[in-house]
């Protein structure tokens, strides 16, 4: 993942790419991998304020969507992490966005649900705008009109 590391103003920030094991490496890490063919597609961001920077945060972030199928992680566009380390991750479906909050806690569970969700909403052919797994007992899915 393409990590965009941000102060707390929003206006300074840095990159990085966050490897499989939570590990931070240089942007030119991308071009070596591209230049070796090793990487082909484009790959997701992850903004991260400076305050948040955790090698366990990082780790996770880097476990969750590692797990995913190749097919649902082409879906993800970013990954926000907010300084109240709420995880926000921004899917691109059929070129429509879908905001999905999956709160502070139960990230690997919530992203479970998730891939049933949007699986079943493809099959249905809709959309959501917004998804809120916030309460891993309480789903909200919102469509726009």
């Amino acid at each position: 993942m393409k990590v965009q590391i941000y102060k707390e103003n929003g206006l300074d920030s840095y990159e990085a790419i966050l490897v499989d094991n939570g590990e931070l490496f240089d942007p030119t890490y991308e071009v070596l991998l591209r230049s070796e063919k090793k990487l082909k597609g484009n790959l997701p961001y992850f903004a991260l304020p400076v305050g948040e920077m955790d090698k366990k945060i990082q780790k996770e972030v880097s476990h969750i969507v590692k797990n995913m199928k190749k097919n649902f992680r082409k879906k993800i566009s970013e990954v926000i992490l907010n300084e109240n380390k709420d995880l926000t991750i921004i899917l691109s479906i059929n070129g429509g966005p879908s905001s999905v909050f999956i709160g502070k806690d139960d990230w690997s569970e919530k992203v479970e649900k998730l891939k049933k969700i949007v699986s079943y909403m493809e099959k249905k052919r809709k959309i959501p705008a917004i998804i809120n797994l916030t309460n891993s007992k309480k789903v909200v899915v919102k469509f726009n009109e």
